[in-house]
């Protein structure tokens, strides 16, 4: 595992610290896999943003931005269950360790921690096989 990216903004800094109010996080997460060089070798990269702002004025807090992978060996695994695998599992196993980075890159800008809540990776993988389903179904104009 390893950070690809990393990037933390305070752009309203100090008065942010004086402030009340609720923060509120807008994320975007994505996904990606690719196949590496070495047989059986791939790479699974998360991608996260999270914007927090004061609930209150709408002043961003702080913005985290972060790409972190890991490099996975997958042996026996027949072709149809490759995706799910890159897409669940893999993931599932990243996770952990990026919402751990996300967390102390806050506390280290000088916020409480971040912690963001676990995600159903097999609920997203479902979704986005269930849109593009739907995206072929539906007739070309």
């Amino acid at each position: 595992m390893y950070v690809k990216d990393l990037s933390f903004e305070n752009p309203n800094s100090p008065d942010i610290y004086l402030e009340k109010g609720e923060p509120k996080v807008d994320l975007n997460l994505s996904l990606k896999h690719r196949a590496l060089d070495t047989p059986d070798h791939y790479e699974v990269t998360l991608a996260i943003t999270a914007n927090v702002a004061n609930s209150q004025n709408g002043k961003t807090l702080f913005i985290v931005e972060i790409e972190h992978a890991g490099v996975f060996l997958l042996k026996n695994i027949p072709e149809e269950h490759l995706a799910p695998v890159l897409s669940v599992e893999c993931a599932s196993l990243l996770f952990p360790f990026t919402r751990q980075i996300i967390s102390q890159t806050s506390v280290d800008g000088g916020f409480i921690p971040f912690l963001m809540e676990p995600i159903n990776f097999l609920a997203m993988y479902e979704n986005a096989r269930r849109q593009q389903a739907q995206g072929q179904d539906t007739p070309q104009q």
